[in-house]
């Protein structure tokens, strides 16, 4: 394991897989690529109408989130008041405490008029603004009052919280409920050809990570977005109703804290997207050193990967530390402004109560508005970089759902009341890709009940026929008929149900063993699953596991080895009882003893039904009635083994050639 190689599956991962090219279905030959999980893109190319595109979703919900920001209005509303309130509450506790100073029986225009004699116009001008009775101390029972409208505020203030939040999920689950079942009726009706075009990581990043990528933004963001903005012109428009002064000095702030925080989230920036990329490479090195730890021990290398790993983890833990230590500047730099921001307050607020101008009250709520003016503005600036990400994931859903679809199935389709099973490949030409032949101007008739067998190197278009004949892709040109019948002029799902298909790369279900063979045949009774079984020498090894045919596979069937699970597929195959069997190295996976069996079972299978065989070990299709020769999407032999051989041409040398190689691996 190279450092190089590391770092390009670190890469492929940061891509959304590769683009190289690899097998199509079934090991065919069109266009794949990796399948790792793509992350939620970061950015939109076209924001302001894939915007759009996305509000028009939400218009079946108008309604609802008309009455959430009416809810969310309310919210603020009632939330933005209180402070104000509980400034009177301040007031009523300040002035019965100064009340309880002076001497009772005097007149408030007395003391006044006394300490303007005495010089002290500011201390007069403060008692002046303030609604003291003398000698009367706190008024407890105003202060309960104001304190019960308080608690009343926040009370419906949060009962109004919880409605939106509770239409909201609402609205947000609707939507993407729609979107999801858009998206799967979608994929229903893409081509093969999309599917093998795409990383399988990109396509389940778009079914999963986008969408609920766009649920979580509707559901907790938009919501969090309204209220922020409302709360900012709220509480804006209650500091100036308190003091244009203070409200003017709160708003100087604001550029300064942006500023701040522009410029240190530009360098965290720069050591976060660093800290990924070696996590990644860290990653990387423990996923290749535990899949491979055998072969690190066998060659003594342990000691390297080990210091391997010390480097990179060094390399993350500096990378992180500066991420997380820039990053976390930010708090501080904005408590810093904000306590700057409190201390002109308090001090030009105090100047202000001294000169009656405003009242301590008044400046206990504007304090309270000052703190809660930040939070909205970082809020909405948070919110704007992930209305980004979703943005840029409702842009690749709608990709997904903007993709061309297969060919629509006739209005009236073709469907054989009886199928005899001839196949006939009439002229017919394909290309994965417009500028790269595969098959030109092939014809190819199998008469009812045969078997028939094709052989050829990598690439020579072997599983392209297959593709072709389900109609996982339609030919560029000629037709493929089966009892005269173009494929064409049927439905997919009825030519399907034609065939019964085993393939080398073997795929089973997370479900018990009975439920995997069942899968070939809706409504099987267990008599048939057991015959099934039987028939494709399954049942013994099954009857040897602690539950039996309950037995329970794995997500990746990991508890069975690859040759059993080769042969629960051939199982499926048997109970489907299909006219027209393809089987494409279907014994690959199993040992010799059991491919004699396996094939003996499968003469029994095939016998009175249309087969194709693709082999690549030659000496398992010998008893082939028709062997097809293909070589670069053409048919270059046909015949049976012993003419084949006879004639000592392309067969004879492939099939030579084998038993030359493994002479040649024995001795």
């Amino acid at each position: 394991m190279s450092e190089d190689k590391a770092v390009t599956r670190v890469d492929r991962a940061l891509a959304f897989g590769s683009g190289r090219p690899g097998p199509g279905p079934g090991r065919g030959f069109g266009p794949g690529g990796g399948h790792f999980m793509a992350a939620p893109a970061a950015k939109a190319r076209d924001f302001k109408g894939t915007l759009k595109r996305l509000g028009a979703l939400l218009k079946p919900q108008a309604a609802r989130i008309a009455l959430v920001m009416v809810l969310a209005a309310a919210s603020v509303a009632l939330s933005v008041a209180a402070p104000k309130v509980i400034g009177k509450a301040t007031n009523v506790i300040f002035e019965g405490v100064v009340g309880k100073q002076m001497p009772a029986g005097v007149q408030k225009s007395q003391v006044v008029q006394m300490l303007r004699a005495k010089g002290q116009d500011r201390l007069a001008d403060m008692l002046s603004a303030m609604d003291v009775t003398p000698g009367k101390g706190i008024d407890f029972d105003r202060l309960g009052g104001i304190l019960a409208v308080v608690g009343g505020l926040y009370l419906l203030s949060a009962l109004f919280m919880w409605g939106q939040g509770y239409l909201m999920a609402g609205v947000s689950q609707r939507v993407v409920y729609d979107m999801r079942r858009r998206v799967d009726e979608k994929l229903a009706r893409l081509p093969l050809k999309y599917f093998d075009d795409h990383p399988r990581g990109d396509i389940l990043s778009r079914v999963t990570n986008d969408i609920d990528n766009i649920a979580q933004t509707l559901q907790q963001a938009l919501t969090q977005l309204v209220t922020a903005v409302l709360t900012i012109v709220g509480v804006l428009a209650m500091m100036f109703s308190i003091s244009p002064v203070l409200a003017l000095i709160s708003l100087v702030t604001v550029p300064l804290s942006v500023v701040v925080t522009m410029a240190i989230a530009k360098r965290s920036q720069v050591q976060f997207a660093r800290q990924w990329e070696r996590i990644g490479a860290l990653n990387s090195h423990v996923e290749e050193m535990h899949t491979g730890h055998a072969i690190v021990k066998v060659f003594g290398r342990q000691k390297q990967a080990i210091e391997r790993f010390d480097e990179l983890n060094e390399q993350v833990y500096d990378a992180s530390f500066k991420a997380q230590f820039i990053s976390g500047i930010i708090q501080p730099s904005m408590n810093f402004i904000n306590k700057l921001n409190y201390v002109a307050i308090c001090v030009v607020g105090g100047v202000r109560v001294a000169n009656g101008t405003l009242t301590l009250g008044d400046v206990q709520a504007f304090i309270q508005y000052s703190q809660q003016f930040t939070q909205p503005i970082v809020q909405t600036a948070s919110i704007a970089n992930v209305l980004q990400s979703t943005v840029a994931s409702a842009e690749r859903v709608f990709e997904l759902l903007d993709e061309p679809e297969e060919t629509p199935d006739p209005a009236q389709p073709v469907r054989l009341a009886k199928v005899g099973g001839r196949v006939e490949f009439d002229r017919v030409s394909f290309r994965y890709l417009p500028d790269k032949p595969l098959i030109e101007d092939l014809s190819l008739t199998v008469e009812p009940g045969h078997t028939v067998a094709i052989v050829g190197p990598t690439g020579a278009g072997k599983t392209t026929l297959v593709n072709l004949l389900m109609r996982f892709y339609d030919v560029d040109a000629g037709a493929i008929r089966i009892d005269g019948v173009d494929v064409r002029d049927m439905a997919r799902d009825d030519l399907r149900r034609l065939f019964g298909m085993v393939l080398q790369d073997t795929w089973l279900f997370g479900g018990t063993i009975r439920e995997n063979i069942a899968y070939g045949k809706e409504g099987a009774t267990e008599e048939e699953i057991v015959a099934a079984a039987q028939a494709a020498h399954v049942d013994h090894f099954v009857r040897t596991l602690p539950d039996g045919y309950d037995t329970r596979i794995d997500d990746d069937a990991a508890n069975v080895s690859q040759g059993e699970r080769q042969l629960l597929t051939i199982a499926r195959a048997f109970l489907a009882d299909p006219q027209i069997l393809i089987l494409d190295e279907a014994t690959s996976s199993v040992d010799t003893r059991t491919e004699v069996l396996i094939q003996r079972a499968m003469a029994r299978l095939m016998k009175g039904r249309t087969s194709f065989v693709i082999a690549h070990r030659l000496s398992t299709i010998r008893n082939a009635e028709t062997i097809i020769v293909m070589d670069n999407g053409r048919i270059v032999e046909q015949g049976n083994h012993e003419t084949l051989m006879a004639r000592r041409g392309f067969y004879h040398e492939l099939y030579t050639s084998q038993f030359e190689r493994a002479y040649d691996e024995a001795v």
